[in-house]
């Protein structure tokens, strides 16, 4: 069947833009609380793969290296399916989206704010010590501030891999883009127009995002 034969129709498509409206919503909410929880409790996770006392560096690791290597969706369809059979009480749709994609951010985070503590001189550490700073001091004033600049473009992509990824959420229900596209498209029978708009909107939402990480990398290395 030649491409002329297709009908195509976005009308029908962006009739539904209340859907699509609610799911950009939905989508920029659970990226952004999930962003900001992950990358808030990836500092200490972080800190704790640094530390050379294992009551830290141990359970720090065995966390990081099971969310980083299961998938995310596997992740979130176990907190939506069986945390409600462990606890007395159920788990909507956005809570367990949250749960899956938050600690998969802290464990990739944590490995962000390793590696951008492990990058500044030993001498940087040694300079605090002569002074009589204590280790939480140390990384307070001294390595943190130093070490965050070097790690904002990481951070940068890493939430916009999180946007993306919160079309994971569509699988358990959860209303946020790709979930009300496939809702759309079952109404109208237009799944191919619907995808299209949406791969649209998430162009422009994240688009803006990589130029930054691209202005803020130039700027770095000048």
């Amino acid at each position: 069947m030649g491409g002329n034969a297709y009908n195509w129709d976005f009308i029908s498509a962006l009739l539904n833009w209340r859907l699509l409206s609610i799911g950009l919503v939905n989508t920029i909410k659970l990226a952004a609380v999930c962003l900001v929880c992950g990358l808030f409790l990836g500092l200490f996770v972080g800190a704790a793969r640094y530390s050379k006392k294992w009551v830290f560096n141990w359970p720090a690791t065995v966390f990081v290296e099971v969310f980083r290597n299961t998938p995310a969706l596997v992740q979130i369809m176990w907190f939506f399916f069986a945390l409600p059979i462990l606890l007395p009480f159920d788990i909507d749709s956005f809570t367990a989206a949250f749960l899956g994609l938050m600690l998969n951010t802290v464990a990739f985070s944590a490995e962000i704010f390793r590696g951008g503590i492990q990058s500044i001189a030993p001498g940087q550490w040694e300079a605090g010590k002569a002074i009589g700073m204590t280790y939480v001091q140390q990384m307070r004033r001294v390595i943190l501030p130093q070490a965050i600049k070097r790690m904002i473009p990481a951070f940068t992509n890493r939430g916009v891999e999180l946007t993306k990824m919160t079309s994971l959420a569509s699988v358990i229900a959860y209303a946020e883009l790709i979930h009300q596209a496939k809702t759309i498209s079952t109404m109208n029978f237009n799944p191919i127009e619907t995808y299209t708009i949406v791969a649209v909107v998430y162009f422009f939402l994240i688009f803006p995002i990589t130029l930054l990480v691209r202005r803020f990398e130039k700027k770095a290395n000048e």
